[in-house]
């Protein structure tokens, strides 16, 4: 049976000038740049006055040894210097890796784990912040920061901070990369385990859930659970999912009913012990679970990444059946900066950004088990603007968005969405190959995109 939101969706007349049939794959459909912001690199926030004096300093444990001094190990992005270096005094306000736009036109927007693993992030804390983007003067105003903390011992395993009092959480805990406002609780899709994770919106926990596909339970070789195999033996049987793999993309029904989460790699297919795969191409799943009953429903959705794509940044509903997925592959940088064919020097990009895009998918009852139709999608390497709006030199006449990771996308209109990236400080540089890159936002026009069927 239908849950009713799908069974209207469904009922809806299609307009053949907008129908996509699946044999035919989704379409590109244009985009206008309609305003862009960045937050600049180096922008850091005092940690709460409570949080140990560890975190006062971030940054320390991005080498192989402890480094206390500040800005003494040089970021590099691909081997290339960034012109940024940790530690940092401070926390940095980067990593944007979930966003949400809210009915009174602010922005929440997630800050991931730190410095990209476990081992390197034990001093980065975990948090989200509210700002007020002005598309027009380029500007971010930071208006509320949630701290993320577990004082009354919900996680089920030791964290960073064990031993201080008020146990804030941090990125060697959780690597989290998407959430959803509920009410009053924000959930939280996390990788290493992967994890979901339930909090007040003071940012307490207040639940942890492991993620079960069917009867399944999904963990990463960084699941807390999941212990170093001796040289020689093989990986435990209970690791199916790659590391950094969780959760990228993490959505509610409009309803508030079912959260969707999308990994960010395939699992092992148990028929196989090979990664899932579908006519050759990496599948990702999205897997629904009910708030009401806080238990994964058993029902499953295959994302087909297409040719050139490697994985995904981000997930948003837009109506009870359709959704904004960011895909991506791993390049960065654009020609005009590209090093000569065949070398890969220090002052040029020599694995350029190709595939970036923005497609909008369609799942419902009709095809849980098996593949999300894609309808459509805009270039992020070919956006046009014809009313300069660009903070940034257009290259060949178009605005591109050419960076590593792009893992924010939600509707703010009928008409706009927003896209931006996660700027890995201090390890990417995007637009130019010695320079780190800020957290940019973009407000698309996108009608055509939204309006698919």
């Amino acid at each position: 049976m239908l849950r009713p939101a799908l069974a209207l969706a469904a009922a809806l007349v299609v307009s053949p000038a907008l129908a996509q049939t699946a044999a035919e794959g989704p379409r590109q459909v244009p985009a206008i740049l309609a305003g862009h912001a960045i937050l600049p690199a180096e922008t850091f926030i005092d940690p709460p006055a409570d949080a140990p004096a560890d975190a006062r300093i971030s940054g320390k444990f991005t080498t192989a040894q402890r480094v206390d001094a500040v800005g003494t190990v040089v970021g590099r992005s691909n081997g290339r210097p960034t012109g940024v270096s940790v530690p940092f005094r401070g926390q940095p306000v980067q990593g944007h890796s979930g966003i949400r736009r809210m009915a009174d036109g602010t922005f929440w927007i997630l800050t991931d784990n730190g410095f990209g693993s476990r081992l390197n992030s034990p001093d980065a804390l975990l948090f989200m912040t509210r700002y007020r983007i002005n598309f027009d003067t380029g500007a971010f105003e930071r208006l509320q920061t949630v701290w993320f903390r577990d004082p009354n011992r919900r996680v089920p395993f030791r964290i960073a901070y064990e031993g201080h009092e008020a146990r804030y959480l941090t990125g060697a805990d959780f690597d989290l990369e998407g959430f959803q406002i509920i009410g009053d609780k924000i959930w939280l899709g996390e990788e290493f385990g992967p994890y979901l994770v339930r909090t007040d919106m003071n940012g307490v926990v207040e639940a942890v859930f492991e993620t079960r596909l069917g009867d399944r339970v999904i963990r990463s070789p960084d699941h807390p659970q999941v212990q170093t195999p001796n040289p020689g033996q093989p990986v435990p049987a209970t690791v199916n999912l790659g590391r950094s793999r969780g959760y990228e993309g993490f959505a509610a029904s409009p309803d508030g009913r079912f959260l969707y989460g999308l990994l960010e790699g395939p699992v092992v297919d148990p028929a196989t012990n090979q990664l899932e795969t579908r006519d050759g191409r990496q599948v990702l799943r999205i897997i629904e679970f009910s708030v009401q009953e806080e238990r994964w429903t058993g029902r499953s959705w295959q994302y087909v990444l297409d040719q050139g794509a490697t994985a995904i940044g981000d997930f948003n509903m837009i109506d009870a059946t359709r959704a904004l997925v960011i895909e991506r592959d791993n390049g960065e940088g654009t020609a005009d900066r590209a090093c000569p064919e065949g070398q890969r020097r220090e002052d040029c990009f020599h694995d350029l950004a190709r595939f970036k895009r923005v497609v909008l998918i369609d799942f419902s009852d009709a095809n849980a088990g098996g593949p999300v139709r894609k309808i459509a999608y805009v270039d992020l390497m070919r956006i046009q603007d014809p009313n300069a709006r660009s903070r940034v030199p257009l290259n060949a006449g178009v605005f591109t968005f050419p960076f590593f990771t792009i893992e924010n996308v939600d509707r703010v209109d009928a008409e706009h969405i927003v896209v931006g990236n996660d700027n890995n400080l201090p390890f990417s540089s995007s637009r130019d190959p010695n320079r780190a890159d800020g957290n940019e936002m973009i407000l698309l026009r996108v009608p055509e995109l939204l309006n698919a069927r």
